[in-house]
């Protein structure tokens, strides 16, 4: 079992106690209170038990696919490239604008459902397909549908700030300030809205332009995150520290002196190989400067059409550990602790500990190791869940 203490936190022969929707108690047997030692209880046979793993970036509801782009990729075509010329999220923000909802919603649990069967049980939805105060707002108000028809806890995120539709090109400054604002607004009038996101890039926006979006979170009371530095430098990292940011994610450009502002603000470095893999990227994130700030890491699918057509979050756990030379214990950490943390929900979230939720996976392997090391297929024996 994995708690908390010690390599992985792991408590060999251990027994937990749940109270409710709540852990109680977790311990070695032999230290079992004896005021539980009457309660029902459940053998399971021995197997390793963890905390429900959370994918804490995901953009998984959206229409068609962009399978054309990947043989575009593939013949040479790089990612900034397809976007400039009319591809990339461009594209998904037309398949999604013309798909009906139930179409949005069924193609996003064949997602949901795959996510689950590695144990997932808290999953981030943003925003960002739409990119009109209508079809932003449909987004997720089906993410959080999606809620209802699965055992998972969805949290939903504003990314209008995502990319410039083709009616306002060239006039990125008009979106922020009459879809990405306003829209957020009604959006949080509404109760759909848990964080704000925005792309800080070359081809999508600015700091400046991210930063007026910021300050009206902030004045809603929103936490933010923020894409930052995948294909550049644009020090969007220091962006979100500034504003104490819940995560900052991708990072690979991210200067290594600049990991000490994320140290300081308690930023998340969301890291997401899924997206170095597809786009064929080849510098790394900075992990040593990382490490030795002690920025908390944690690792997402970034599910998507484009960048990251992922939906499995023990592969992306794989690929950290080979790409990005993740410890496998820093990658379950990455999937459970500080995806907690990178969503504002480490009070029940991430870790097995009295007090948490009750929200575990069961495994079929005989050390925590193995969830990254295995390459396909899910070794989940089964989830405990209370919803």
């Amino acid at each position: 079992m994995t708690a908390e203490g010690g390599p992985y936190g792991l408590i060999t022969d251990a027994s937990l106690v749940v109270s409710g929707d709540r852990i109680a108690w977790v311990g070695r047997t032999a230290d079992l209170p004896a005021r539980y030692r009457s309660v029902p209880e459940e053998y399971l046979g021995g197997r390793l038990v963890t905390p429900a793993l959370i994918d804490c970036h995901t953009h998984l509801v959206f229409g068609g696919n962009r399978a054309r782009e990947f043989e575009s990729r593939l013949g040479g075509a790089t990612y900034e490239e397809i976007a400039r010329q009319g591809g990339g999220i461009a594209s998904t923000v037309k398949a999604t604008r013309d798909a009906r909802d139930d179409e949005l919603i069924t193609s996003a649990l064949t997602r949901v459902d795959a996510l689950r069967s590695d144990g997932v049980a808290v999953i981030e939805i943003k925003s960002g397909y739409g990119l009109t105060i209508e079809d932003e707002i449909r987004m997720l108000r089906i993410a959080r549908w999606l809620e209802e028809l699965r055992p998972v806890k969805v949290v939903t995120t504003w990314l209008a700030a995502h990319a410039v539709p083709p009616e306002y090109a060239g006039r990125a400054d008009a979106y922020i300030d009459e879809v990405a604002i306003p829209g957020l607004r009604r959006a949080h009038e509404e109760g759909l809205v848990d964080a704000v996101d925005g792309f800080c890039e070359s081809i999508a926006f600015s700091p400046e332009q991210v930063e007026r979006l910021f300050r009206v979170a902030r004045s809603l009371g929103l936490p933010v995150k923020l894409h930052a530095e995948q294909l550049s430098d644009r020090k969007g990292a220091l962006l979100a520290a500034r504003y104490k940011g819940l995560s900052a994610d991708h990072l690979e450009y991210l200067a290594p002196e600049d990991a000490a502002a994320l140290a300081k603000a308690g930023t998340v470095a969301v890291l997401l190989p899924g997206a170095f893999y597809t786009i064929k990227e080849t510098r790394l994130p900075p992990l040593a400067a990382l490490r030795e700030q002690g920025v908390a890491m944690a690792v997402a699918t970034d599910c998507n059409p484009g960048s990251s057509p992922i939906s499995s979050l023990l592969t992306v756990m794989n690929m950290a550990c080979t790409l990005f030379s993740l410890t496998p214990e820093e990658a379950l950490a990455g999937v459970t602790r500080n995806a907690a943390r990178a969503l504002g929900l480490s009070d029940d979230y991430g870790v097995i500990a009295p007090g948490k939720r009750a929200e575990l996976a069961v495994w079929n392997v005989c050390h925590p190791s193995e969830l990254s090391y295995w390459i396909g297929g899910s070794p989940l024996f089964k989830s405990i869940l209370h919803r």
